[in-house]
C-alpha cells in the first residue's frame, strides 16, 4: 500500500520495489564514494526529522535520501539550513 509517510524513509512509507532498487543501487557504489555507516545512519537520521522529507523522498531536491546520505561528495541540499 503506497501512501505519504512524512518523515518516513522508503521501506517505512511502504514502498518496497523503489527501496530494493535504491538498495541495490547504493550496494554496486565504489566504496570509495561512500561514506561511513555511522555518519550514514547519522544523515538519515536527521533526514527523517527533516519538514522536507516525504515518502523517502527529498521535497528539496527531489532525490531519494537514502542515495544522497550515502555519497561522500553530497549535502543536505536545504541551502539555507543545512542539516548535514
Amino acid at each position: 500500500m503506497n501512501h505519504l509517510c512524512k518523515k518516513c524513509l522508503l521501506l517505512e512509507a511502504g514502498e518496497q520495489k523503489s527501496f530494493e532498487t535504491v538498495r541495490d543501487y547504493i550496494s554496486n557504489l565504489s566504496d570509495d564514494l561512500k561514506i561511513g555507516d555511522d555518519a550514514y545512519r547519522d544523515r538519515l537520521r536527521k533526514c527523517r526529522e527533516c519538514d522536507y522529507l516525504i515518502s523517502g523522498m527529498c521535497l528539496k531536491c527531489g532525490c531519494y535520501v537514502e542515495i544522497r546520505a550515502v555519497l561522500k561528495d553530497k549535502q543536505c541540499p536545504d541551502f539555507d539550513n543545512r542539516k548535514w
